[in-house]
């Protein structure tokens, strides 16, 4: 399957809106009182954590599919 460049470029895109929005959710996740509950991290972390580092595997891998249909679409 091919790509086109428009399907490239949506997929570079969300990669790049993702690189840009979950590290400020991620800081106000560390930030929130509900967080870390006496020095340690809480349920609330944890799954917020597991999330982002979701969100981040996620947009990398779309990111690289964009990356690579843009190649071959040249």
């Amino acid at each position: 399957m091919v790509l086109s460049k428009r399907w490239s470029v949506f997929l570079v895109l969300v990669a790049v809106w993702t690189w840009v929005v979950w590290p400020r959710f991620a800081k106000a996740i560390w930030d929130d009182p509900h967080s870390f509950h006496g020095g340690s991290p809480t349920s609330f972390f944890w799954i917020h954590a597991v999330l982002i580092v979701s969100a981040f595997a996620i947009g990398t891998a779309i990111g690289v599919l964009g990356i690579k249909g843009w190649r071959a679409a040249r």
